[in-house]
């Protein structure tokens, strides 16, 4: 079983330990808060999990690997801090706040001869692989892809308040949240995109609580929605010269339907995981079983692919966290 330490204890980080026990490859066995209190409660329902509020000593555990579910912004020095000292690093997305943490760390896992990945769950599940193989003899004309949620920090924000998911402190903004998952469906199908811009509303913290994107490829361009103060129910689609194939979403796809151009229909089966992130934490513990670093340089690949095409995005809509300052 693979020792696993958790850095956070927001709902995402209870979510990934939940489909790590799914996958019995995995147990978890420290979690790191800034309180201690608050580290015992999120482990209560675990046996054998220890418990810091000093990071040095979390570090200093046996761990196999350490997931990060801290704010975005403190994602690199943990992340660093933790390699430094041996661990594999899993940081959940968005990996780092700027294209240039990213490569120092992955150049810096390279040698120490540690693993690292980016959690971006949806291109690890199998859905998606199916919907690549089935666009594999086809021409693209473009897509539309939409995820937009109402956010829970958002009373807290309408109340004057700023919640660190939109905060330029904390590396936030929607398009650092579920633009991730947009940015990672197309790379993973189409490839890198030559071009990309992102027309934002944009908060007076400076991020954006919604936006519009546009990827351009040579053929054909992907407009991409995301906001976090409001629900979107649209479908997301892919155009060809054969037809549409309609999907429900671009991460825990449960549809998918191709309508051609005369109209016939042909449904792609897809069958659900047994968990959101179970499909994800399967392959996290496959590399680290057998020290794959060639799947994890393949994983790492999209992740430089995503960062420096969120930070292009960012730029043209003139969005600048702290972390771009230093």
């Amino acid at each position: 079983m693979l020792k696993l330490g958790v850095v956070g204890t927001s709902w995402i980080a209870r979510s990934f330990i939940d489909a790590t026990s799914l996958t019995e490859k995995f147990t978890f066995s420290a979690v790191y808060s800034r309180h201690l209190d608050t580290a015992a409660k999120f482990s209560a329902d675990f046996e054998n999990v220890q418990q810091f509020d000093q990071f040095d000593q979390f570090l200093a555990t046996d761990l196999d690997a350490i997931y990060i579910a801290s704010p975005n912004a403190l994602h690199f020095e943990q992340a660093k801090a933790a390699i430094l000292v041996g661990h594999n690093v899993i940081t959940e997305k968005p990996a780092f706040s700027n294209p240039s943490e990213l490569t120092e760390i992955l150049q810096l896992a390279d040698e120490k001869n540690i693993l690292f990945f980016e959690a971006a769950r949806n291109i690890h599940e199998q859905s998606f692989t199916l919907i690549k193989d089935f666009l594999a003899d086809k021409t693209i004309t473009g897509a539309d892809f939409t995820y937009s949620k109402y956010s829970s920090k958002m009373p807290a924000l309408l109340r004057g308040e700023l919640p660190n998911k939109f905060n330029p402190k904390f590396s936030g903004g929607l398009l650092a949240d579920l633009g991730v998952y947009l940015l990672y469906a197309a790379i993973f199908w189409f490839g890198k995109p030559q071009d990309a811009h992102y027309d934002a509303v944009v908060l007076p913290s400076g991020v954006d609580v919604s936006g519009v994107g546009s990827l351009d490829y040579t053929d054909f361009k992907v407009a991409i929605k995301c906001a976090g103060n409001f629900n979107s129910y649209l479908p997301s689609e892919i155009y060809t010269t054969d037809g549409t194939l309609i999907l429900d979403g671009v991460n825990a796809i449960s549809t998918a339907k191709f309508i051609a151009v005369d109209g016939s229909k042909i449904k792609i089966e897809l069958t659900a995981p047994k968990h959101s992130l179970y499909d994800e934490a399967v392959k996290f513990a496959e590399i680290l079983t057998n020290k794959d670093f060639e799947a994890a340089r393949k994983l790492q690949s999209f992740a430089k692919d995503v960062a420096n095409t969120s930070y292009k995005m960012r730029q043209s809509a003139g969005i600048i966290f702290d972390a771009d300052k230093k």
